[in-house]
């Protein structure tokens, strides 16, 4: 009973949060933050996996995994936390009651929302922190930040220049699609990336 309880709060208290770091886009609301969590949404723990073999292993195996980039705390707090694909489509749920991983279609509703692929990744990109801090301007609120990526063999790659999301949508057994940002360019790109991968994660209200 005491632990339905004390799960219950931290349900409430995570939701009450994402309300204050929401935004409307369209029709959408979007978290205008990283995903920062190390518990499923039923309260299980998400594995820490710091190791280059671990995290590799934990790919090849199918399971859940996050990282800090160059598991460093300092980056979470400024980028939130890397996951893997497992972590993103487990069952137990990584999005907060509310709310979900945005599929790829999702994420094609918000670039055309905001003018189509070739001019949306200005308007999403936080105002500072990428680059040469060039064809930033945030208009959409969505405050995109160049957290990097973690690659399916444990190596760390782009802070500070690219922003990598997944969505929750696959291609195939090993591979599933995904959205990036960068520093020197004004669009938002859709490509596929390995399951293992690390990438950064934005949720979506039901």
């Amino acid at each position: 009973m005491k632990k339905n309880i004390i799960l219950l709060f931290m349900m409430v208290f995570s939701v009450t949060i994402l309300k204050a770091q929401t935004v409307t886009i369209g029709k959408q609301v979007w978290t205008s933050k990283n995903l920062d969590v190390d518990k499923f949404r039923n309260g299980d723990p998400i594995p820490e996996v710091k190791n280059e073999e671990e995290w590799k292993k934990a790919g090849e195996n199918k399971k859940p995994a996050w990282c800090y980039y160059d598991n460093d705390p300092a980056n979470g707090a400024k980028y939130g936390k890397l996951y893997n694909w497992y972590a993103v489509i487990d069952p137990r749920g990584l999005a907060p009651k509310g709310f979900h991983i945005p599929s790829d279609v999702e994420w094609i509703i918000l670039t055309d929302y905001l003018g189509g692929q070739s001019k949306a990744g200005t308007k999403m990109k936080s105002t500072g922190g990428w680059g040469d801090d060039g064809n930033c301007t945030n208009s959409s609120g969505f405050s995109g930040v160049p957290g990097g990526t973690r690659n399916y063999s444990g190596i760390f790659d782009a802070i500070g220049e690219y922003a990598y999301w997944w969505s929750s949508t696959q291609l195939d057994k090993f591979n599933a699609w995904y959205r990036y940002l960068s520093y020197n360019y004004g669009f938002v790109s859709s490509y596929i990336g390995f399951k293992g991968g690390g990438f950064s994660v934005r949720c979506l209200r039901d």
